[in-house]
């Protein structure tokens, strides 16, 4: 079985053209369309890989990055983020404080977000 991405973002569109994506790379992929989902369902089964938008309901991405990195469980999962163009963020204060390991802006090529997927996850081994 492939690593398992769970993709979290309140923009449908943007969810499913990931999904495809990865899937088609032949990763195994979960989705959640806000925070508060995306924590249940990764503390019931924890990823490879988290990519998540900062501005959603219920739970912001910066909530959930708050949650899994202060949970011993998911204090090491390798979290990347998305954030819409406008929205300013520092990619530097992100990997300080909450070891995210890239801040993608949106919109964004999808070849180019499996190619960093690709680059994080090869670096680690796969679970049994």
């Amino acid at each position: 079985m492939g690593k398992r991405i769970f993709l979290c973002d309140d923009e449908i569109h943007i969810l499913r053209a990931a999904e495809i994506k990865f899937a088609r790379a032949g990763y195994e992929v979960e989705t959640a369309n806000d925070g508060q989902a995306a924590w249940e369902a990764i503390q019931r089964r924890t990823p490879d890989l988290l990519i998540t938008d900062c501005q959603m309901p219920r739970l912001d991405g910066f909530g959930l990055v708050r949650k899994l990195r202060d949970n011993a469980a998911t204090a090491d999962l390798p979290i990347m983020m998305l954030t819409a163009k406008g929205f300013e963020l520092s990619q530097q204060e992100l990997a300080e404080k909450w070891n995210v390991l890239a801040l993608i802006a949106k919109p964004f090529s999808p070849r180019e977000l499996l190619r960093r997927v690709d680059s994080i996850l090869q670096e680690q081994p796969v679970e049994a």
